[in-house]
């Protein structure tokens, strides 16, 4: 049986790969300042349930790899303590914050209906292989989808900011550390994606 992505339960500790597509062929973002608002709205809805290790902002489309807070740290920000009250809440989050960047997209285009491709799908991410494959994905999209040559010439992803010594609500040090250092980050994101991580992630899609 294919599994139905658009409903995965969002649990707390659990780490996931959160996707979704603008309806048909229109876009998510037509100027810079939608990709700000957007990351602005994503930490007012979800900054407080999930953190962040890597996302990517594309045109049409965008991808983020996310952990889900601890029960315990849920409960100060959801009043709530069983888990499948949780995860109706979390996705509840989400919800709203797709809702909220989409009615501001319109008013600013003037544009009508539904802008997200119903029900965002969501994939636990549960071993460290695909976690790091994950990753990589994401920051190469741009690459794959031939906008840049290289994943740092993208403004729109998490690439630099983890580069970078700026101060960051990503989790950079955890990442790093997971690659191995900064230098094993830059290697493993100048190789192209592991075709067999394509093939599940087209599967997938």
């Amino acid at each position: 049986m294919k599994t139905n992505y658009n409903e995965i339960p969002l649990l707390p500790g659990n780490t996931y790969h959160i996707y979704n597509h603008a309806n048909g062929f229109e876009n998510l973002f037509v100027r810079t300042e939608n990709y700000h608002y957007f990351l602005k709205k994503y930490a007012e809805h979800v900054g407080s349930v999930a953190d962040t290790f890597a996302y990517c902002l594309m045109p049409n489309h965008f991808h983020l790899l996310i952990r889900i807070r601890s029960l315990e740290q849920l409960s100060e920000s959801l009043k709530l303590s069983e888990s499948s009250i949780v995860s109706n809440q979390l996705s509840k989050r989400f919800s709203n914050f797709f809702s909220s960047y989409a009615q501001a997209f319109n008013k600013q285009q003037n544009r009508k209906g539904s802008l997200f491709v119903s029900n965002f799908k969501r994939k636990e991410v549960s071993d460290d292989w695909y976690f790091g494959r994950l990753a990589h994905y994401i920051h190469f999209n741009p690459v794959k989808d031939g906008f840049v040559s290289h994943p740092a010439e993208w403004p729109h992803s998490s690439f630099m900011s983890l580069l970078s010594e700026k101060p960051t609500r990503l989790l950079r040090k955890e990442l790093m550390t997971f690659f191995g250092d900064r230098n094993a980050f830059l290697q493993a994101h100048n190789l192209e994606p592991d075709d067999q991580f394509l093939k599940i992630i087209g599967e997938w899609f």
